[in-house]
């Protein structure tokens, strides 16, 4: 059975928000689902370091054309006064997930609105080291570095 081209926005959160779980249980980092939006989607146990970090879970089903005819990216918004430790974005379609901080996700968005969001997004398309607004990195593989199995160790210890 082919996957399907369009899910639910609950449901491509759903499946972001179990990607990261199993992901992040892979390494031996236990975590739960919270039962309300209170803008915390995950609580992950770091057993070395002893203490839970919260985080938010935000999945692109695909990449899509940017501006609805630009390069393919996937593109997250997140508000900026969020509560949480860390941000997983996540490409259901690469079974990929990066990890920031609150801190780097203020330093790589490409955009904060007026509103009070940050705007990130990565390009998929082979254009080498494309830069987005602001000449900030924006290329897929700019971004290797924060992979969730590449932060680990730095993160959970």
């Amino acid at each position: 059975m082919k996957e399907p081209d369009f899910l639910p926005t609950q449901q491509i959160g759903k499946l972001g928000e179990l990607l990261v779980q199993y992901q992040l249980l892979r390494f031996g980092i236990e975590s739960a689902q919270l039962t309300t939006d209170s803008g915390i989607d995950l609580v992950a146990y770091s057993p070395n370091k002893k203490e839970a970090l919260t985080i938010q879970v935000k999945a692109n089903l695909k990449p899509k054309k940017g501006g609805g005819k630009g390069n393919y990216a996937l593109d997250w918004w997140v508000p900026d006064n969020s509560p949480v430790d860390l941000f997983a974005f996540v490409d259901i379609s690469e079974n990929v997930t990066w990890l920031f901080t609150k801190a780097e996700i203020a330093q790589v968005s490409q955009q904060h609105s007026k509103n009070g969001k940050y705007h990130f997004y990565i390009t998929t398309e082979d254009v080498l080291k494309y830069k987005g607004e602001k000449g900030k990195k924006a290329h897929v593989s700019n971004f290797e570095e924060k992979i969730l199995k590449n932060r680990i160790k730095e993160i959970f210890g």
